[in-house]
């Protein structure tokens, strides 16, 4: 059964809380000016691929899992993950000794597989529609323990909101803030502590046009399923929107900015030839869409959500090919 729920956006209060509570588990990352582009627009990279799992859902996973009571983590810990937030409960999992199941899609890539392995998590594979029903629903017949939801949740999104506010304190004049759209976790975290602080950055979700959900529902109105193709891209990209997301979403964001995979796989590459650093596709997501012009010609920071990509992705990639 769907638990109906809603949001408001997360209060400043619980940002600064979350990040005084993960200061000692996650790494403060660096916001970097990307190289020659210029003639395009300032654009700035919040690496949170430096993260010691390489993805931001470090930030929200601790937040959470530091507040569940001991008495309640006896079974472990679970959650639904294409990789990235498997890796986050994970890390968290182990350095607490407690277990960590994970449910994942069948079109997960290796690396991200093999990272939860290594992390002493297990997972079990399923359909990709048995895994998106999975975020709704809540639960798994597979799993047990208390669930932390990869993005539905409000101290998950605290602790990516303090993404937003090291942004502002690093770059104060910063115009536009673009952030990959999956679940809208990250974005209506971070949005959530810009409009707090300051309400007039322009905000925009990144998404690819294999599955971009956000857009179709605001075109819409409303959450509506769309057509969904698996890519290289695999940590954004679905057939639909929560509700209780996109209502959140929609108040927070001034809009999303579509890319194809042939545009994402170009940004990967930039970023590595200009910049040296690795980004897997969804983290590379914000940047295709800030080479657009679409979300302004000044000041914008865009989230690197993650650097876990399989090496030879990233070898096609740097060769000029889509994976």
């Amino acid at each position: 059964m769907t638990t109906e729920m809603s949001y408001d956006p997360i209060p400043i209060e619980l940002v600064h809380e979350a990040a005084e509570r993960i200061r000692d588990t996650v790494v403060r990352t660096p916001l970097v000016k990307l190289n020659g582009t210029d003639e395009i627009a300032e654009i700035h990279l919040k690496l949170e691929n430096l993260q010691p799992i390489g993805s931001f859902k470090l930030r929200g996973a601790a937040n959470k899992i530091a507040q569940i009571p001991p008495t309640e983590l006896k079974n472990g810990v679970w959650t639904c993950s294409a990789g990235n937030m498997a890796q986050g409960v994970a890390w968290n999992a182990r350095r607490m000794g407690i277990p960590c199941r994970v449910v994942v899609p069948d079109v997960a890539p290796e690396a991200k597989l093999n990272a939860i392995t290594r992390l002493g998590a297990q997972y079990h594979k399923v359909p990709f529609a048995e895994f998106v029903e999975t975020f709704a629903t809540r639960s798994h017949p597979k799993m047990r323990g208390m669930m932390v939801h990869p993005f539905s949740d409000t101290q998950v999104m605290a602790g990516n909101a303090t993404i937003g506010v090291e942004i502002l304190d690093d770059l104060p004049d910063v115009e536009a803030i673009v952030i990959a759209y999956a679940g809208g976790g990250l974005a209506c975290g971070i949005a959530s502590a810009v409009r707090a602080l300051k309400p007039g950055v322009k905000l925009y979700a990144a998404e690819v046009s294999t599955g971009a959900p956000f857009a179709a529902a605001l075109a819409a109105g409303k959450p509506t399923v769309i057509e969904y193709t698996p890519t290289f891209v695999d940590g954004i990209g679905a057939p639909r929107v929560l509700p209780e997301m996109f209502s959140l979403a929609r108040g927070l964001l001034d809009g999303a900015i579509v890319s194809t995979p042939e545009d994402i796989a170009a940004a990967v590459r930039i970023i590595a030839e200009q910049n040296h650093v690795i980004s897997e596709g969804a983290g590379a997501a914000s940047v295709a869409a800030a080479l657009t012009g679409k979300a302004g010609n000044g000041k914008i920071a865009c989230v690197i959500s993650g650097g876990n990509i399989d090496p030879q992705k990233m070898i096609k990639i740097l060769r000029g090919e889509v994976p």
